[in-house]
């Protein structure tokens, strides 16, 4: 059910390949509250994707292609999205994430560092380098807010999450560290979500990811948290409502991080 919660606000939603897709809900579930929205990927992706039927659905958004690596590419997507909202940019939602080690099969121990420098660049210093490039041009209004997802292989070992647990430690100390310094110049917010393990397109692709997925069912006392409800938590992000909350690593995982053992998972080893 609409609220409008987020009528008059202005976002950008990076990351919506399909509609399996935490970006691609959240978008719509941003739209639906009143947003007025524009749609970004990669030019690979926008290829790959069903971007168009998604701008479609939130009221023909414009679709702007991006590299989040490409310093150019990121300052004429903010230019091109103002120049749309008619004004500064009130939310964006960063959900980008690619492992070229996991890709090609390469264990974390034996990972090609080439590899491991463009993971990185993709999934976690490209938050860097949207942030700074909208410092630079006064592109988020004040009061605005910046979500990224992560995962909680930031803080714990999960083996086969390989070099992409390196890659969102390194995004969550940035929405930190960057959140502090856009908080004293504009009062902008900016916080991580760490997702349940959930069936993406791309979250698919880990090795072992129906045993990530049962494991975490198994531990979570209210069960893994859907896309859609993630959805609902980022634009809870982006209203009003949580204009203080800013620098936060926000669980939304059923329960799953703050439990030792379930009585489940208990029956299961005995």
């Amino acid at each position: 059910m609409s609220t409008k919660l987020l009528k008059g606000k202005k976002g950008i939603i990076f990351g919506a390949l399909d509609e399996k897709s935490i970006a691609w809900k959240t978008a719509l579930k941003c739209y639906e509250q009143g947003a007025q929205l524009v749609l970004t990927n990669a030019p690979v992706a926008l290829r790959m994707g069903e971007i168009n039927r998604l701008s479609e659905l939130c009221g023909n958004a414009p679709v702007i292609g991006a590299d989040v690596t490409h310093l150019d590419d990121l300052k004429h997507l903010l230019q091109d999205s103002m120049k749309h909202f008619g004004g500064k940019i009130d939310f964006i939602l960063h959900s980008v994430g690619m492992s070229i080690n996991m890709r090609k099969g390469h264990h974390y121990t034996e990972i090609s560092y080439t590899h491991n420098h463009k993971t990185l660049d993709i999934s976690a210093i490209s938050l860097h380098k949207l942030l700074h490039t909208a410092w630079n041009m006064d592109a988020i209004a004040d009061w605005g807010s910046v979500v990224a997802l992560t995962y909680i292989a930031a803080q714990r070992v999960f083996p086969d999450y390989n070099e992409m647990a390196d890659a969102k430690a390194l995004l969550e100390s940035i929405s930190r560290n960057f959140g502090y310094h856009y908080g004293v110049r504009n009062k902008v917010r900016i916080n991580t979500v760490s997702q349940s393990p959930t069936r993406t397109t791309a979250g698919s692709g880990v090795k072992g990811f129906d045993g990530f997925i049962s494991f975490a069912e198994n531990m979570s006392p209210l069960g893994n948290a859907p896309a859609e409800d993630c959805a609902n938590y980022c634009v809870t992000l982006f209203s009003d409502l949580t204009r203080y909350v800013t620098m936060q690593n926000l669980f939304h995982d059923g329960g799953f991080s703050f439990t030792g053992v379930t009585q489940g998972v208990v029956d299961k080893m005995a």
